[in-house]
């Protein structure tokens, strides 16, 4: 009940403010770019709050836990995205002054076909990354309240898309903005509350040393929902729904539904996908093969730092700013509160692995930051905590949701709609654009309904490795090189999301970890991918100069030139 209580909080603190949004959105510039009057503070928080999804709040304890501290390689490359970003795209990029990313290709490019062409990428981009939002809160929601998991999907959707049509940019950045010191109060009060609790780190053994996690001195019941495949590390005795039975060490078998029970000791099954690693090994950031190896760590990295470039529902951010040094200042900010709120999903990574070894059981890593508190702190203490992380929960899905849905329903309604009325009567596209809300919602939402038992960080990283392959490529060259032409950048953003999707989806069919060089690049594709956009794009350009835009000299003084020279791009 407590639990209820804080997620209800939470959704109607966002929804109030976003029904104040409505008495601010009254312009064309207010629904699509806040009327570019957002502060470096306001604009910051807000960007924080959009950029820290499911797969932050939720995947990387998870994906921590599950896989060990190579995961961790996550939230450094979502961080030092930022820094790629303020040395090369957001000044250039405010400066520019378009409404969306499709209309900058248009622009810069000087061909409305490739207006189109933007736009699907943005959606495809968009709606990988909001299909983790939504599987999270249909996860959060089913652990708070026990309700089916599309009640969940179905229910923040509506929220989400409700508040953003409401509100639009202008009152969606107050939403965000709360959201950010909402999600980051409530995973690092626990965190703190809970070290302090436990004294420090439990089981170091299993943490650092050389033993897998095992059932507590009380012994360890798992229920299992559906028949669950498992091996079974060492020898163990276990017994399902009070039938007896045992195993030796490297056996793979499957579980019926039921009550799984472990005596006291029994080192843990893990569930199919998931390595049983000591202490030792699971601790280490970089190993020799797998998802810590050289190769995945670098491709990880690389598709994270150049994809945050790339994100549509960021880039949109940095044209609400009033001007480029204000764009600048709101990056600087960005780090340091990206840098605040990752020094806390760790601590769940690890006492989850000490004190919640049931879900490797299960497979359900997703869930430690939700379930941790009272399995650390058995009582009212621990349920206070758990509500607190599940309110953080909610306001990571709503907040990401939020920002993507402004981009896609952005897109869908000034670059996909036909635009001939719109141009003469602004008030339209604000018509269009809350028409287009709740449509573009609802693929996404189909598609989480069917991906539940997909990990939350592995279409987050399909979404980055999609935008450092295609945009990345595009706002560089676009921003710092002049030869690039039309036809160039869209043949280089489709060898790019091919070569990307291509590897993930190989990978997903195969459903191998990642043992050699091959299968790292498989899994995480963007050393390879984006080497290939960049260099498509050049050759193909190379190749069309004839096709250069005419007024290439005039984009690139609007793109460096002071701001005080007033140099705006011709259109």
């Amino acid at each position: 009940m407590i639990a209820i209580l804080a997620v209800g909080a939470v959704t109607l603190g966002a929804i109030g403010l976003g029904t104040f949004g409505v008495r601010l959105a009254r312009t064309t510039s207010d629904v699509f770019v806040a009327s570019r009057a957002i502060t470096p503070w306001w604009n910051a928080a807000a960007i924080s709050g959009e950029y820290l999804s499911a797969a932050s709040f939720l995947g990387i304890a998870g994906l921590q836990m599950k896989l060990g501290a190579g995961a961790l390689w996550l939230p450094v490359g979502f961080t030092a995205g930022y820094l790629a970003l303020l040395l090369f795209v957001a000044a250039p990029m405010r400066r520019f002054g378009a409404y969306t990313i499709p209309d900058f290709a248009e622009a810069r490019l000087e061909a409305p076909w490739l207006r189109r062409v933007a736009a699907a990428v943005v959606l495809v981009i968009g709606g990988f990354y909001l299909v983790p939002q939504l599987k999270g809160a249909g996860l959060t929601l089913g652990v708070v309240t026990g309700a089916p998991y599309w009640v969940g999907v179905v229910g923040v959707g509506a929220i989400v898309a409700l508040v953003v049509a409401l509100g639009g940019m202008r009152g969606i950045t107050y939403v965000q903005a709360y959201q950010y010191w909402v999600k980051t109060f409530a995973i690092l009060v626990p965190a703190c509350v809970l070290l302090l609790h436990l004294g420090g780190l439990p089981e170091r053994a299993a943490l650092f040393g050389q033993e897998l996690p095992r059932a507590p001195a009380a012994g360890l019941v798992v229920a299992l929902e559906e028949p669950t495949r498992v091996e079974f590390p060492r020898d163990a005795a276990y017994a399902v729904d009070g039938v007896a039975a045992r195993a030796e060490g490297g056996d793979v078998r499957t579980l019926p539904a039921g009550e799984l029970r472990l005596p006291a000791g029994t080192t843990v099954p893990v569930a199919e996908g998931t390595d049983a690693r000591v202490g030792a090994d699971w601790s280490r950031p970089v190993t020799d093969a797998g998802n810590a190896s050289p190769v995945f760590v670098y491709s990880l990295l690389l598709a994270t730092v150049l994809g945050t470039m790339g994100l549509p529902h960021i880039l949109v951010r940095f044209y609400t700013n009033p001007d480029g040094p204000a764009a600048r200042r709101t990056t600087v900010r960005v780090l340091g509160l990206l840098g605040l709120f990752y020094l806390f999903p760790v601590v769940y990574g690890l006492l989850g692995r000490a004190l919640t070894p049931e879900l490797y059981v299960t497979g359900r890593t997703d869930e430690v930051v939700l379930r941790l508190p009272e399995a650390a702190w058995p009582g009212l203490g621990g349920e206070l905590l758990a509500a607190l992380t599940a309110a953080g929960a909610f306001a990571a899905f709503m907040s990401t949701a939020s920002g993507l849905l402004v981009s896609l329903a952005g897109t869908v309604s000034y670059d996909l709609w036909d635009r001939r009325g719109a141009e003469a009567q602004p008030s339209v596209r604000t018509r269009r654009f809350r028409a287009a809300t709740p449509f573009a919602m609802v693929v996404p939402a189909v598609f989480a309904l069917v991906a539940r038992d997909l990990d939350i960080s592995l279409l987050v990283g399909w979404a980055f490795a999609l935008a450092a392959s295609t945009f990345c490529p595009l706002f560089l060259l676009g921003i710092w090189w002049r030869g690039l032409t039309a036809r160039g950048a869209a043949w280089g953003m489709a060898a790019g999301a091919c070569v990307a999707s291509g590897g993930i989806a190989l990978t997903l069919a195969r459903d191998t970890t990642a043992t050699t060089v091959g299968d790292a690049l498989l899994a995480q594709p963007a050393a390879v991918s984006v080497p290939v956009a960049f260099l498509v794009m050049v050759g193909v350009s190379r190749l069309d100069r004839a096709r250069r835009p005419r007024q290439v000299e005039a984009h690139m003084r609007a793109l460096h030139a002071p701001e005080g020279l007033g140099l705006v791009p011709p259109r």
